[in-house]
This record gives C-alpha cells, sequence and structure tokens, in this order.
C-alpha cells in the first residue's frame, strides 16, 4: 500500500504546473522539492554595483526538466522558480566565504503560448519581510522580460547558467541563434 501512495504523490509532484488563484494570481508552488538547477553569487545583469551579494537559486517543475532532458526544449506549462537569499559570511564556525541565510526574495516565470504574448510570463512573490503566497504577474515589456528574451540560451530561459543543461541545449541544437558562447566571436557563434 505504502509503494502506491508514493506513486500517486511522485505522479502529482510530477505533473505540477502553474495554479491560479481566483483573482488570477499564480500560487507558490512547493518548489523546494522541484529539480534545482542551479546558484550564482552576486550575479547582475547590468553595469551597477549591488552593494551586497546575493545567492539566486533556482528551482524547475520536475516535469519540465525531464521533457527538457528528452528534447532540449520547454514544453507548456514549464515553471521556474527563482529564490534570492543573502549571502552572509562569518557566521557559526564559518570564518571565510559565504553561506546562504534568510530569503530576500522569490519570483516565477510561466510558459504559456496560448495564454501570454510572450509565451513566457514572470511573476514576483513580493520582497521580504512581505513574501506572499500569491505572485503578482510582472507586466509585459518588463526589465525581466526584455533581458530574458534577448539573452536567453534557449527560448525565453538563462539556460547558460545551468550546467547540466547547457549540453542538453547544444547536444538538441536548441541554443538560440543569436545565444553567443562565452570567448566565441560572432562569426563561431553562427553554427548554433
Amino acid at each position: 500500500m505504502k509503494s502506491g501512495i508514493l506513486l500517486l504523490v511522485t505522479a502529482a509532484l510530477m505533473a505540477q504546473g502553474p495554479e491560479f488563484n481566483a483573482d488570477g494570481k499564480l500560487v507558490r508552488p512547493n518548489y523546494r522539492e522541484w529539480i534545482y538547477l542551479s546558484s550564482g553569487l552576486g550575479m547582475r545583469y547590468s553595469a551597477e554595483a549591488n552593494s551586497e551579494p546575493s545567492f539566486d537559486n533556482v528551482f524547475v517543475s520536475p516535469a519540465a526538466y525531464r521533457e527538457f532532458l528528452a528534447s532540449g526544449r520547454w514544453p507548456e506549462q514549464t515553471m521556474f522558480v527563482l529564490e534570492v537569499r543573502q549571502a552572509s559570511s562569518h557566521g557559526s564556525i564559518n570564518q571565510g566565504g559565504h553561506f546562504q541565510s534568510g530569503v530576500i526574495a522569490i519570483e516565477a516565470e510561466v510558459k504559456d503560448s496560448k495564454k501570454y504574448q510572450d509565451k513566457w510570463a514572470f511573476f514576483s512573490f513580493g520582497d521580504a519581510p512581505q513574501i506572499g503566497t500569491v505572485g503578482r504577474m510582472i507586466p509585459n515589456g518588463s526589465a525581466c522580460q526584455t533581458c530574458h528574451g534577448k539573452n536567453g540560451a534557449v527560448e525565453n530561459t538563462f539556460v547558460q547558467f545551468y550546467p547540466t543543461l547547457i549540453e542538453v541545449a547544444r547536444k538538441n541544437g536548441t541554443l538560440k541563434a543569436s545565444y553567443q558562447e562565452p570567448g566565441a566571436t560572432p562569426a563561431s557563434a553562427a553554427h548554433h
């Protein structure tokens, strides 16, 4: 009996796509049980300096991850969650380097080409200390959407920062033609 319940729970977790409340706001999933893709420390996408570095942790829904492994493409209803955490140092026994501490913000990206003009939409669950359980959609044309659309290696996603998936995209030929590999010249990037 236990194995049957485990299979049902696993199937439900694998099939989880975005859920919305009656007001059309995205319900925050239990993303900590999803596939962890990567963490970045102090990442920024403009020349503006960050006062304090933070960790960006990226998770993707299990079903979308498995489809990407098979095809190098993100299926409809793919959902990513970005969890931003403080970078702390000199805590407990740590005398150097950084470790993750409090949550700063949680955001999500959802693929639904029937629902969103740009196929992908971004959502914010707010910033600490008021991170909510539902996320509001960030308007089309936002800095997030523009940057992802222009610089994402696969579709609207930063696969270039997910070391386990960039090779899958290369193998399947799904890197965007406009994506330029680090250190590549425009001529050598043209084969993508």
